[in-house]
């Protein structure tokens, strides 16, 4: 049962800190992010995971209201969230706001989002609110998701709506320091993939409430491609070769955990498999492809965590 007290008050956008990790960004792009960001919180930490020769310091580090962080090599999105959202709280901040490297905020997401997650909570505890986003790509509607079995059931909802849900993606989540503590870090030995699932299946397991707030809009995109599917109507995502070694390892991870729901396992445990056929047979790089996702199996049946070994990619 959660032991976090109701939020005083109305909501302050002000007492939001942001937290951004890049790794190889498009510079154009993430100065539009970071434009979007900072005109709705109170401050900006930026992690830089191992870019060079990208400087995150020298591009953002002179702007008001940025705390920059380098770091000289990749230690893992997990890793790297958790010491900007350490330095988030070390500020004093009330609230996180995570970020990917390539989501742009609409105006007023921050405080639409703010405003929801403080109603919501006067009624029972809650972990963590996000926004609905559309793939930048695409323009596609990613719904929110409740787990079930064969399928997961896909809520879109509509203007107002305030959606429960069982799973949040990181990017746009605003997630109260309190909130944090309770649940607990991101997992860094899951590296990068699979690290919002497995925080919120630690929230619910915690008696946390996850909602997806309609009315607060972001751009984001998933995965380095979409291809056009007739299978899918909002496509394929596609991930690099080198990917597919923790999208696979983790799920298998995840599979062991005691506080994973089972009902996710069982309606994911095909998907894994359609994802490895897919990529083993209808995506360039096959063999890359395949031999990432058997190792990513291996690891993950030997419980093996952390990052890929040098020289794997």
């Amino acid at each position: 049962m959660s032991s976090i007290a109701p939020l005083a008050g109305g909501f302050d956008a002000q007492r939001v800190c942001a937290v951004i990790v890049t790794y190889g960004p498009d510079t154009e792009l993430l100065a539009r992010v970071v434009d979007s960001v900072l005109q709705q919180i109170g401050h900006l930490v930026v992690f830089d995971n191992g870019s060079a020769p990208f400087d995150v310091v020298a591009q953002l580090g002179h702007r008001p209201g940025v705390t920059a962080i380098a770091s000289p090599h990749n230690v893992g999105l997990g890793a790297a969230l958790n010491r900007a959202c350490e330095q988030a709280q070390a500020l004093g901040f009330e609230y996180v706001l995570l970020m990917d490297q390539d989501s742009v905020l609409a105006d007023g997401m921050v405080q639409v989002l703010g405003t929801a997650l403080v109603e919501l909570a006067r009624h029972e505890p809650v972990a963590a609110v996000g926004p609905q986003f559309r793939d930048a790509r695409s323009g596609a509607l990613a719904p929110f998701v409740h787990f079930g079995f064969p399928l997961n059931h896909k809520l879109r909802g509509g203007p107002g709506q305030r959606i429960s849900c069982d799973f949040l993606i990181t990017s746009g989540s605003l997630v109260p320091v309190q909130a944090l503590r309770q649940v607990g870090a991101m997992d860094e030995s899951l590296f990068i993939d699979n690290l919002d699932m497995d925080w919120c299946f630690r929230a619910k397991r915690n008696g946390l409430a996850l909602y997806g707030i309609c009315d607060a809009q972001m751009s984001h995109s998933i995965g380095e491609a979409l291809l056009a599917s007739r299978a899918k109507a909002d496509g394929v995502i596609v991930h690099k070769p080198f990917r597919l070694y923790f999208i696979m390892r983790n799920r298998v991870l995840l599979y062991r955990r005691a506080y994973t729901p089972r009902v996710w396992i069982a309606q994911d445990v095909p998907r894994l498999l359609l994802k490895f056929i897919g990529n083993g047979l209808f995506l360039p790089e096959r063999a890359a492809r395949l031999r990432f996702m058997l190792k990513g199996l291996w690891d993950g049946v030997r419980g093996k965590s952390g990052p890929l070994s040098p020289g794997r990619r």
